[in-house]
C-alpha cells in the first residue's frame, strides 16, 4: 500500500551485515562484479536468520454486548450461515461487518493489495479503530513488496495492532530481490499463511477463499476470480478466535515496527489519512440493525459445523514436527467416508500421493468424484498448472468428472462488473460438498502447499439445506457454457469439450502457452505447488 509519502523507498531495508549498498554504483559497471556482489548478499542472508519473539501474549476479547448485537439475537439466535457467492455481496458484508463492530476486529490474511477495494477495506478499518475499536491486523509476507512505509502507517494508530507473519528478514521492494537476500533462510520462509478470517465483536465471523484486492470482488478491469466465503454465527465462534490468537501469539507474528526501519522524511497516519479521505467520508457515523441486516439473518441456514485450522509454528515452520497438515488429514477423512458423491471445487489441483490414493478409493466403490478446477487459459499460476497436468490423465482415467473453468465463460457477468467484453473469469474458490449433507468452505486448495507448507482454515458444515444451497449456485460453473468438460475419446484421446467447441488440446491462450506449460512440467515441482 503505497500512497502519496507513503510511496517514498525506505532506504534501510535491505539489511545486510557489513555491506554498503551505496557501493552498488561501482558494481554496475561489470556484470562479474554484480555477480561478486550478489554472492555476498547470499552469504551475509544465511548467517542472519530470524528467530521467534517472545512478546506478552494476547487474546480476543469477550463477546460484545450492546443493542445492535441485542436485536439480532431477537431476530436469530443459534448457529447459522450465510453464503457469500459473489464479489460484490463479499465485499458489501465484509465493510458492514467492520461497520458494526463495537468492541474488537480480528482479521488474518494472505494478500491485502492497496487498490481500489482494498483501500476501502483500510479506510472502514481506520474508522471503526476511530470509534475506539481494537483493530487487529494479521497479513501474510508474501506479496508486501512496496508496502512497508504503508503498514507502518497504518500501525501508528492506537486502537490498531498490526503484524506480519514468518516475514522476511531482509526487506526489498524487488521481489526477486527480496528472495536473493533471504535465500539462506528459504526452508522457513517457503511455509506461508493461507488463513483468511474476519472476527467481529465475538459475535460473527467471515470464513472463505477471497483475498483482499479488486480481483476477489469483480472489480479488476481485465481479469476476474469466482470465489466462495461464508458468513457465520454460533459456538464456533470462540475457535476461530483461538485460531487468530494462536497465530498471533505464536512467536512468528512480528510487529510491523519491529521490522520496517523508516526514513525521516516517510508519511505517517496523518499522510494515510489525507490520502484516503474520500473513503473515510463515505463510512456511515452508526450502524443500524436495518432489514437488510434483518433479511440476512432470518434468510440464513441453521447447520452444525467445526471450524478446522492448521497449527501455527513454534519453533520454526521449516521443521518437520511442525507441520501444518491437520486440516489435509481433515478433508482426506471426509472424501474417505464419502457414501455416494464428492464434489471438489479448487483453484489449484495438484493431488498428492495420500489424495490420490483417496479419491481412487471411494470411486473404486462407486462414489461419484466431479471436480472444478482452473484450465491452463484461466489459471494465474501457470507452474501450478504444469503440475496439475501431469496428474490429468490419471484423474479422467480413474473415473473423474474433470470440468476446466473458461476464460470466456458465458455466464462470468455473474462474478465481475460490467462491461464484461474484453474481461476475463479464473477460479479461486476452495470448497467441497460431501453426499448431500456436508459442506466444506475454506483457504485450502487440493495442492501440495496448501495441504503441506502453507497453513489454512475452513468450516466444515453439516446442513442439507446449505448443500443444497451450494450445489445450486455450482450448477453454473459446472455448465459446459461455462466450464470445459474433459473427456476420453473412443480411442483414449483426450477432449475438451463445450457448447461450441470440442478441442483435442488443452484451451490455451497461444500455443506459447502451450509449450511453455509442458516445458514447465518436466520439473520436478509438484512438491512446490
Amino acid at each position: 500500500m503505497n500512497l502519496k509519502k507513503l510511496e517514498m523507498r525506505n532506504p534501510a531495508r535491505a539489511e545486510v551485515t557489513g555491506l554498503n549498498l551505496v557501493s552498488c554504483a561501482f558494481f554496475r559497471r561489470s556484470a562479474s562484479a554484480l555477480g561478486v556482489w550478489l554472492l555476498a548478499l547470499l552469504l551475509a542472508s544465511g548467517c542472519t536468520q530470524l528467530k521467534p519473539l517472545q512478546l506478552p501474549a494476547e487474546t480476543a476479547l469477550p463477546m460484545a454486548d450492546g443493542q445492535f448485537w441485542e436485536e439480532l439475537e431477537n431476530t436469530r439466535t443459534g448457529e447459522w450461515y450465510h453464503l457469500l457467492n459473489t464479489g460484490d455481496e463479499a465485499l458489501a458484508w465484509r465493510l458492514r461487518l467492520i461497520d458494526a463492530a463495537t468492541v474488537s476486529i480480528d482479521m488474518d490474511t494472505f494478500l491485502w493489495k492497496p487498490d481500489v477495494s482494498g483501500l476501502e477495506i483500510l479506510a472502514h478499518l481506520i474508522a471503526a479503530a476511530d470509534r475506539g475499536v481494537r483493530v487487529r491486523v494479521l497479513l501474510d509476507d508474501s506479496f508486501t513488496m512496496h508496502e512497508d512505509l504503508m503498514l507502518h502507517a497504518v500501525d501508528e494508530h492506537p486502537n490498531i495492532s498490526y503484524r506480519i507473519y514468518n516475514p522476511f528478514r531482509h526487506r526489498s521492494d524487488s521481489a526477486v530481490l527480496r528472495q536473493l537476500l533471504n535465500l539462506g533462510d528459504f526452508p522457513r520462509i517457503n511455509h506461508r499463511m493461507h488463513n483468511k478470517t474476519l472476527v467481529v465483536d465475538g459475535r460473527l465471523a467471515l470464513v472463505g477463499g477471497r483475498n483482499l484486492a479488486d480481483e476477489y470482488f469483480g472489480r479488476h478491469e481485465q481479469m476476474n476470480f469466482r470465489d466462495m466465503e461464508v458468513l457465520a454465527a454460533g459456538p464456533q465462534l470462540p475457535t476461530v478466535n483461538a485460531q487468530f490468537d494462536g497465530f498471533w501469539n505464536s512467536g512468528w507474528a512480528f510487529p510491523v515496527n519491529m521490522l520496517v526501519k523508516t526514513p525521516d522524511n516517510a508519511g505517517d497516519l496523518d499522510d494515510l489519512r489525507e490520502s484516503l479521505a474520500p473513503q473515510l467520508a463515505a463510512v456511515p457515523a452508526a450502524v443500524q440493525f436495518d432489514e437488510t441486516w434483518r433479511r440476512l439473518v432470518a434468510e440464513a441456514i441453521p447447520g452444525e459445523a467445526e471450524f478446522y485450522f492448521d497449527q501455527p509454528a513454534n519453533h520454526n515452520p521449516a521443521e518437520a514436527a511442525e507441520r501444518p497438515d491437520q486440516l489435509a488429514a481433515k478433508l482426506r477423512s471426509l472424501i474417505a467416508n464419502a457414501r455416494s458423491e464428492v464434489v471438489l471445487v479448487t483453484a489449484y489441483l495438484v493431488p498428492t500421493q495420500e489424495l490420490e490414493q483417496v479419491v481412487e478409493a471411494v470411486e473404486n466403490r462407486g462414489v461419484r468424484v466431479k471436480i472444478l478446477t482452473n484450465s491452463l487459459q484461466s489459471n494465474n499460476h501457470l507452474a501450478a498448472h504444469a503440475a496439475y497436468h501431469g496428474h490429468l490423465r490419471r484423474l479422467v482415467d480413474h473415473g473423474a468428472d474433470l470440468h476446466e473453468v473458461k476464460v470466456d465463460a458465458q455466464d462470468r457477468p455473474l462474478y465481475m462488473d460490467a462491461p464484461v467484453a474484453e474481461k476475463q473469469l479464473g477460479l479461486h474458490a476452495k470448497l467441497l460438498l460431501i453426499d448431500d449433507d456436508l459442506v466444506f468452505i475454506g483457504s485450502c486448495n487440493l495442492d501440495p502447499r496448501s495441504l503441506k507448507l502453507n497453513t489454512e482454515i475452513g468450516f466444515i458444515i453439516r446442513s442439507r439445506r446449505f448443500n443444497e444451497l451450494l450445489r445450486a449456485q455450482l450448477a453454473v460453473d459446472f455448465d459446459v457454457a461455462n466450464a470445459w468438460a474433459v473427456r476420453t475419446t473412443d480411442g483414449g484421446a483426450l477432449q475438451w469439450v463445450s457448447t461450441d467447441q470440442v478441442l483435442d488440446h488443452q484451451p490455451a491462450s497461444s500455443l506459447f502457452q502451450r509449450i511453455e506449460d509442458w516445458l514447465v512440467g518436466l520439473l520436478p515441482i509438484d512438491s512446490q505447488m
